[in-house]
């Protein structure tokens, strides 16, 4: 028995960082690794799909956006299963009541509303553990799986959850932490025989029967290992089980750590960026550090303002990236100012070298300088 596990869709994320060009490139991503995840289930010949919460970014979305959720999802050959999370869950403004859901949800289609459990194929249920508020107040999982009985041979269960676990760290205060060995118990004593986790954006397995599958495209640059689904094999007489992690996301989220202290630091930099494939997919945070002349600063604004046209983002760390600009004569000498350029170039130049707040402005005002002298030279 084979089915698809994944989880944190996040359908209609903003993205708000992104440009306005780029957004609707990410937005159809989302959708188009959907489409993907079931053309893997129809290949695959897996037998259903369970998505692990958090399926929309929010209860409150366009319209639209169940419309074109749907449209991908109609042409799906085998259930799928939805969870809600603690981005979607099940209270008073639930996406998932509005009859903008329910008056085209697809009859494969099915949304874990409670704990109970649910026949997804036959001999094979899934329990799920739906969040019914943004901050529950106690274990959801637990509490869905402590009356589970043995299951019978022959017969699979899934226990489908969100949230983080006790051995990740989780947030202190929440009352909602998954205890990690009340589901190894569950387990062990054969009432369940996987564990599907969403919430956690990159792969991850807390043990052999339990797993992260992850987000199937990335939302943040701090994922270790997002863009995956996996395959889940169980078989119904042994419960034993094995999983095949698939990559499928195409945007990828980069830091960019670099030197930059001279103008063979920044060609090493513009060199990397162009090594970059995919480039209209892909957003990059860069750190930079180092020293450079009003010239070779010059040529780094060039290559990044070229990169900003190409990327789908690419933005300055700037709580990481610490760039001082000297003014060399050299960078001036040969650009034949004379009268206020000059007078003008030598107040931002005592200004730059200084440690005065201003002094970065300076710093990028001699930049602009250089730059429009150059053009007009």
């Amino acid at each position: 028995m084979r089915f698809v596990a994944t989880g944190d869709w996040q359908l209609g994320m903003t993205a708000h960082y992104l440009s306005a060009e780029a957004r609707p490139r990410f937005h159809r991503a989302r959708l188009d690794a959907v489409k993907r995840i079931g053309e893997i289930a129809a290949e695959q010949s897996c037998e259903f799909v369970i998505v692990c919460g958090d399926v929309f970014e929010s209860n409150q979305l366009d319209r639209a956006i169940i419309s074109r959720t749907f449209e991908v999802l109609s042409a799906f050959t085998v259930p799928v299963v939805l969870l809600p999370g603690n981005h979607d869950p099940l209270d008073a403004a639930s996406i998932y009541d509005s009859p903008a859901f329910t008056s085209r949800q697809p009859a494969h289609v099915h949304v874990l509303r409670d704990s109970e459990a649910f026949e997804v194929v036959p001999g094979v249920e899934i329990v799920g553990a739906p969040w019914f508020s943004k901050r529950p107040q106690g274990d959801l999982v637990a509490q869905a799986t402590q009356n589970l009985a043995e299951v019978a041979p022959g017969r699979t269960r899934i226990i489908a959850g969100h949230g983080a676990v006790s051995t990740l760290d989780p947030d202190r205060e929440s009352l909602a932490t998954i205890d990690v060995e009340s589901l190894k118990a569950v387990l062990r004593e054969d009432r369940a025989q996987f564990v599907a986790l969403g919430d956690r954006h990159a792969t991850y397995s807390v043990n052999e029967c339990i797993w992260y599958p992850g987000a199937p495209e990335v939302t943040s640059r701090r994922e270790d290992d997002p863009g995956n689904i996996l395959l889940v094999d169980i078989d119904p007489q042994t419960h034993a089980s094995s999983v095949e992690k698939v990559h499928i996301g195409r945007w990828s989220y980069l830091v960019v750590d670099e030197d930059v202290n001279s103008g063979d630091d920044v060609s090493r930099l513009e060199r990397r960026l162009a090594d970059i494939p995919d480039k209209d997919s892909s957003a990059v945070w860069l750190i930079l550090r180092g020293t450079l002349t009003t010239a070779a600063k010059s040529r780094l604004d060039e290559v990044l303002d070229h990169a900003t046209d190409l990327f789908a983002l690419v933005s300055l760390w700037e709580r990481h990236t610490d760039i001082a600009v000297v003014a060399a004569d050299e960078d001036f000498a040969d650009l034949g100012l004379s009268g206020y350029l000059q007078e003008t170039l030598d107040e931002l130049a005592v200004s730059a070298a200084g440690d005065a707040p201003t002094a970065p402005a300076a710093q990028d005002a001699l930049g602009l300088l250089y730059r429009f002298a150059r053009s007009g030279s």
